[in-house]
This record gives C-alpha cells, structure tokens and sequence, in this order.
C-alpha cells in the first residue's frame, strides 16, 4: 500500500486534482482484487472546506500539520497555485514533503509550486499551454517543453493542463505496478490509455 498524498487550496483547478484522486481510488494492483494499491489523503493547508475552482466545495481529509508520511505526492494546478507562489508556510510543507517521497507530481500550474519550492532547477518540466510562458519567464532555470504530455525526471513528474493529470497518474501506476495494471485502470475509467506521450492540443498563438 502506497500513500499518496493530493494537495488542494482555494481555487484549484477540480479536474487536476479529481482526475489522479479518480486514477488511484479505482486502480487495482491485480484483476479482481477489491481493494486500491493506494490510500489517499486530500491535504489542504487548514481544516476548512477548500472552494474549488467553479464553486465546488471540498473537504480536506488531512492538513499540513497532520498529514501522515506520504510515499505520492501530487501538487495540482489552477488559479490558486499564483497566492501559493508567496505563501512560505505552504511551501516549506511542500519542500519537506516533496524531498521526503518516492514520486513527486505535479499537474497543470501545480509545476509553478514545485518551481517555487526549488524542485524543477535544471530539470525538462511541464504545464498548462496558458502557462508556458509564465514558466519560463519565471523559472528561467527550467527546460520548459510544448510538445510532451507528462514529462519524467526520475522521481519528479510535471504534466500539462488539467485533463493531463489523468494520464500522468497513470504513469505512477504503471511505474508501481506495470502498464497492464495501468491499462486496467484506463479501461474501469472507460478513458483511453495514452498510447503517446503527444500533448494533446495544438498551441499556437491565439
């Protein structure tokens, strides 16, 4: 059993971090097994309901304080990652977090965080197409590629926008166990498995 650990805040984007939550909670490690290969624990910063991106209202299972140890963690995107960019508490809660794990995620403007908190240095990084730019104004230390879907730097993966998180969980759950693990997942999730690590959209200037 892997812990992962999915951080959410005021204004995140819902699918970013719906669409992992949906990819671990419904993985199975081997067919006809009844039970998830992973637990999850939605960690917000308080105990407070966090509204989401579109009003949503979440309820956060843990906080930074008492979050337990996590072997995953996934930091998603949205409007709220740009406050968290200034806020030291939260990302000193990240930094700890992120150097203590075995895989560390991030979806859309989550890789914003991790830019911030110092993971992404020198690394080939990711995020939303709206966001390309700001990435590579802001963290001009990173490679920062409009071509890849998820991209992979050992233990730290970075994936574009929204929809993108789904196909990068799928990732860790063929990393922890196979792709045929993966694809079982995709299938249960009726979602079609990435064949290609192509983005999805066409960017250009709009």
């Amino acid at each position: 059993m892997k812990t992962v650990g999915i951080l959410i805040f005021p204004d995140v984007e819902v699918l970013d971090f719906c669409g992992p939550f949906e990819v671990f909670s419904v993985s199975r490690a081997a067919e006809g097994e009844a039970q998830s290969p992973f637990e999850i624990v939605v960690v917000a910063e308080t105990a407070a309901p966090v509204r989401a991106y579109g009003g949503l209202m979440v309820l956060p299972s843990a906080t930074i304080d008492d979050c337990p140890p996590l072997d995953i963690l996934v930091v998603p995107g949205g409007d709220g990652t740009r406050p968290l960019l200034s806020n030291e508490r939260l990302l000193a809660w990240v930094r700890a977090q992120g150097a203590a794990v075995e895989t560390l995620t991030s979806v859309c403007t989550g890789s914003l965080v991790l830019a911030q908190a110092g993971f992404l240095d020198g690394l080939t990084v990711t995020t939303h197409w709206l966001a390309l730019d700001l990435m590579r104004r802001l963290f001009p230390q990173t490679v920062v590629v409009d071509d890849q879907h998820v991209v992979e730097n050992g233990r730290i993966l970075t994936s574009a926008g929204i929809s993108a998180g789904i196909d990068m969980a799928l990732k860790v759950v063929a990393r922890y166990h196979g792709e045929t693990a993966a694809r079982r997942t995709a299938k249960m999730m009726e979602y079609p498995y990435p064949e290609t690590n192509a983005r999805r959209v066409e960017i250009r200037a709009e």
